[in-house]
């Protein structure tokens, strides 16, 4: 996946905080290819 990759680079146990971060701050993640994008879910 692309999160596997991005952890190649940047390392595991960063980029498993930063997903927490995100999942904690109810981000969605979207791929698209080779990119990612990231953004807030709003509230409803």
């Amino acid at each position: 996946t692309l999160l596997m990759l991005v952890s190649a680079m940047a390392g595991r146990e960063h980029i498993l905080r930063a997903y927490q971060e995100a999942i904690d701050a109810r981000y969605r993640f979207f791929s698209f290819g080779d990119a990612m994008f990231i953004t807030r879910r709003k509230d409803t």
